[in-house]
């Protein structure tokens, strides 16, 4: 189940860095990117499929996020890869909680190792950290 989630993590930001710099239709992105995985794991399809249709569906709510947790990078001139883990992470933190926090930002820190800069696992833990101080402990602290 995890090595199912974490290849349905990575073809999600595969797939959102694509759209992110063509017009691609969301669908054929999708399509494309599981027809070219070798080794697809069953599990990873479905989950893949929810991340990306959810980035894509909510980037307008989760955008302000990005800014908000990284203000010294405007979102337009972020890194794409990091901009679009940022959003997958932030995808998964608001819209499917029964996915631990720390769960999400070691996947997203580890993506970043994988496909970032020198300084994306380092940018990504701290500005998801700091969404994590933000918003979820503050929100956790008030039930």
């Amino acid at each position: 189940m995890i090595a199912a989630r974490r290849q349905a993590r990575e073809l999600a930001l595969q797939a959102l860095y694509e759209l992110d710099m063509t017009r691609h239709p969301v669908g054929e992105v999708i399509e494309t990117r599981l027809r070219e995985t070798e080794d697809l794991l069953p599990e990873a399809e479905p989950f893949m499929r929810q991340l990306v249709r959810g980035v894509v569906e909510h980037r307008d709510e989760i955008d302000p996020y990005v800014a908000q947790i990284a203000p010294e990078w405007p979102i337009e001139q972020m890194a794409v890869v990091d901009r679009n883990i940022l959003r997958l992470a932030l995808y998964e933190l608001l819209y499917t909680p029964e996915t631990p926090y720390k769960v999400v930002i070691n996947e997203a820190v580890e993506l970043a190792k994988e496909f970032g800069g020198p300084n994306s696992p380092r940018f990504i833990n701290g500005a998801l950290g700091t969404f994590v101080s933000m918003y979820l402990n503050r929100a956790s602290s008030q039930e």
